[in-house]
């Protein structure tokens, strides 16, 4: 990596993934395709990270898989594209400032802006079967303004039910900046978001592809896996039985195809489906073809890579990270009247 990356013209942007476990297709046509693109266009600077403190919000009880989680995390991050060479791929536990920085931001940010977050109420009824009655499930959302803060960047690339928290942060650098300001000057940038196309992606069952549901289509899942996947699939209703017509808008197969296959193929799919010319193990096979189509790039470029190499990796992006964080906490401190604080 280039020593220009840190004091680069180039707007920066950030973003991360919390490690729960491999990455499946949703993440992948959710954010790292979108990063990837970032990455090679040659117009940002960019920093992607592991939220593996973040992990611990939800998984506090057993935090024996965060770490095995995140090395599988960073490996799909290369295996996407995303290049060391280009970006700084970094692990949040390996900087202390991002433990240091919402200490002092939860000093003035006010409860009921914690309580209104969206996915506050939302994760814990669906998440019953764990206690997320903490203070650090409540101040997450300060931590994650934190992660963006330290920073500076311009753009926060998410999706849009994921815009809430990048305008949380905005209001937490705005009343950081109305108390402190350093020789004048406001500290901590307001980021802008920078929204995400984010494709509909059924899992196997229907639902948002999540892991929490596990019908997920794993990164890494080999072309049998994947088959077998799609055989189980869900598909239109209406479709009883092989000669009853179909509407691929109204199946999860149909959706796949809309994302992954290509418009000769989506044709023969409307026209196959609609008329009952083809069958759904037909019309799964195609989509299977398509993502298989997707994976195989991905999985070779996932086996290039050796346990030091990631290490390595992980390593080098995370004293960048540091570096380009303290940065910011020097500027945070003066303008708090903490100057003996990082000593």
């Amino acid at each position: 990596m280039s020593e220009s990356l840190n004091t680069s013209s180039r707007p920066r942007v950030l973003s991360g993934m919390r490690p729960t476990g491999k990455l499946h297709l949703g993440n992948y046509m959710g954010a790292l395709a979108n990063w990837v693109k970032l990455q090679d266009s040659g117009q940002y600077e960019c920093y992607f990270f592991i939220a593996d403190w973040h992990a611990l919000t939800s998984d506090y009880a057993d935090p024996s898989n965060i770490e095995p989680n995140s090395r599988e995390v960073m490996l799909d991050y290369l295996a996407a594209g995303l290049d060391p060479q280009k970006t700084v791929l970094f692990q949040q536990s390996r900087i202390l400032q991002h433990a240091e920085l919402p200490l002092l931001l939860g000093m003035i940010t006010p409860l009921g802006w914690l309580e209104r977050v969206p996915s506050y109420k939302e994760m814990q009824d669906n998440l019953t079967t764990k206690d997320l009655t903490t203070y650090g499930f409540l101040g997450y959302p300060v931590l994650m303004a934190s992660d963006i803060l330290l920073y500076q960047p311009k753009y926060v690339p998410v999706g849009q039910d994921q815009q809430a928290h990048v305008e949380l942060t905005r209001e937490v650098a705005r009343r950081f900046n109305n108390f402190y300001k350093l020789n004048g000057r406001e500290v901590l940038p307001e980021p802008d978001v920078l929204l995400t196309p984010s494709p509909k992606l059924p899992g196997t069952d229907g639902r948002k592809m999540s892991k929490s549901y596990g019908n997920t289509i794993e990164l890494n899942d080999p072309e049998p896996v994947v088959r077998q996947k799609l055989k189980t699939m869900v598909t239109d209703p209406a479709r009883i039985r092989r000669k009853d017509p179909g509407d691929p808008d109204k199946c999860p197969v149909g959706d796949l195809h809309k994302v992954f296959s290509t418009p000769e193929t989506l044709a023969r799919v409307y026209e196959g489906c609609r008329s009952a010319g083809i069958g759904c193990i037909e019309c799964k096979g195609w989509a299977a073809d398509a993502l298989v189509q997707i994976l195989n790039p991905i999985q070779e470029r996932r086996a290039r890579y050796t346990p030091g190499e990631v290490e390595d990796i992980l390593k080098d992006g995370s004293d960048r990270a540091r570096t380009r964080a303290e940065q910011t906490m020097t500027e945070v401190r003066a303008a708090m009247q903490l100057t003996s604080a990082g000593k």
